[in-house]
């Protein structure tokens, strides 16, 4: 038997890779040419909740492919992202590697011919019927590379949300509870100001203010408008109900103080270093900061959905995609239909990690468990509403300078509604005439 496995950090493969083939091109076309190496690329620590469920899947495959050698090549999610389009138009590619999802990723990939249709796989190994509603979002891209209909071009096994950590020392001394409205959770705000606690952590000059803002866009929008502003479906005016009434209500709560004035300048990490350290009650990020929370918060903390929101930011997780080029797809399929088994899914509810078919029973830990039940909530609601910044490119950036506009005071909320507006119109154009 010819059974091992390999395991390298790659710096080398990308630039050998590079020089080895030109800048555009579609890819040649792979197969079945190589039935004894499974080349496997990822950027995930050896020590994180994906980490060990993608060691666990290698061992089930091994185990299951003793004739088989895995190559696991290392590396880190910046390669991937800058030079997976040069690469993969080579015939040295991997079998199967993790990449991002959305229309300037993975959507661009498959429209450039670079990805492996998976749509008759997904139907045969049932992965459509795991994998459903705004959680299937991700993994399918049309002609146009846009995501929402069209091909499987890839496979998520995890997920990601943003929720509301709160710092529960806090709350008991004001004799607070956990709010399960939006009216309840803006009283809870008011009763800290009143005791000269501003509320909520924040940062302005990175990603949390405008979650927060998208929170509220939804606590006021519904499925429709997301699928609008999201998938494209019918054009978005954001001098609408919900986007008004959410930047209006956003621009309120900085106006009454529930804000710190200072936070248009704070860092994501300034933001959250000031709830770890009990500055802040109350923070409003992602269930990245989870696994960080849990080692260094020393005070009693939790965390709960957004009051009264049946949708929420957040997606599923990086996809496994299989290129084009790739010699041993047969092989990368069983693969990623390994990481869909419940020891492996297992693997990710223990760690924290938000399994898309994981049983939240399975865990002792008792905020993990926590956590991860708020994601099923948000799963069995088909409440996925991805982030603020997909839509077009460039739209980040564009987020950021209009709320911080709003927290300086130098816009008024409808300024800032056409700023978004006329930067969001002129991407989706570049888009859709791209």
């Amino acid at each position: 038997m010819n059974h091992k496995r390999t395991t390298a950090v790659v710096g080398t493969v990308l630039a050998g890779a590079l020089a080895l083939t030109g800048c555009t091109g579609q890819a040649a076309g792979g197969g079945d040419t190589d039935d004894s190496t499974l080349t496997i690329w990822h950027y995930e620590n050896d020590d994180s909740a994906m980490g060990k469920a993608w060691a666990e899947a290698i061992r089930i495959f091994e185990e299951e492919n003793p004739d088989v050698t895995v190559d696991v090549e290392k590396q880190t999610f910046e390669q991937i992202q800058k030079n997976a389009k040069i690469v993969l138009t080579g015939d040295d590619v991997p079998d199967v590697m993790e990449f991002n999802k959305g229309n300037a990723t993975a959507g661009q990939l498959a429209a450039q011919g670079l990805l492996t249709p998976l749509t008759d796989q997904a139907a045969e190994r049932g992965w459509d019927k795991t994998l459903t509603g705004s959680l299937a979002t991700t993994a399918r891209y049309d002609e146009q590379g846009l995501m929402g209909s069209g091909d499987w071009y890839g496979v998520p096994n995890y997920g990601e949300f943003v929720g509301v950590y709160y710092n529960k020392d806090m709350f008991a001394e004001l004799g607070l509870a956990e709010p399960t409205t939006l009216d309840e959770f803006e009283d809870v705000l008011a009763a800290f100001k009143k005791e000269g606690i501003t509320p909520l952590a924040e940062a302005g000059a990175e990603y949390p203010l405008g979650q927060l803002w998208y929170e509220l866009v939804l606590a006021y929008g519904d499925r429709d408008l997301v699928d609008d502003y999201q998938l494209f479906a019918n054009d978005v005016d954001f001098h609408d109900q919900a986007m008004t009434q959410a930047t209006e209500k956003l621009d309120e709560w900085i106006d009454k103080g529930y804000i710190a004035s200072d936070s248009a300048a704070l860092t994501a990490e300034d933001m959250g270093v000031s709830f770890i350290d009990g500055t802040y009650p109350i923070m409003v990020s992602g269930s990245w900061w989870f696994g960080r929370l849990a080692s260094e918060v020393q005070a009693d903390w939790g965390q709960f959905n957004f009051p009264g929101n049946a949708l929420h930011p957040g997606s599923s997780g990086n996809l496994w995609v299989v290129p084009a080029n790739a010699d041993s797809p047969s092989l990368a399929e069983e693969f990623i239909d390994i990481t869909l088994r419940p020891e492996v899914q297992n693997v990710l509810a223990t760690e924290g990690g938000l399994p898309v078919a994981g049983d939240p029973s399975v865990i002792d830990d008792e905020r993990t468990r926590e956590l991860t039940e708020n994601f099923q909530a948000i799963l069995d609601d088909d409440g996925l509403a991805y982030y603020p910044d997909w839509p077009v490119p460039g739209y980040y950036d564009v987020i950021v300078s209009q709320l911080q506009s709003l927290v300086n005071r130098s816009k008024t909320p409808s300024e800032v509604l056409d700023g978004l507006q006329s930067a969001y119109d002129e991407g989706k154009a570049d888009l859709l005439d791209g």
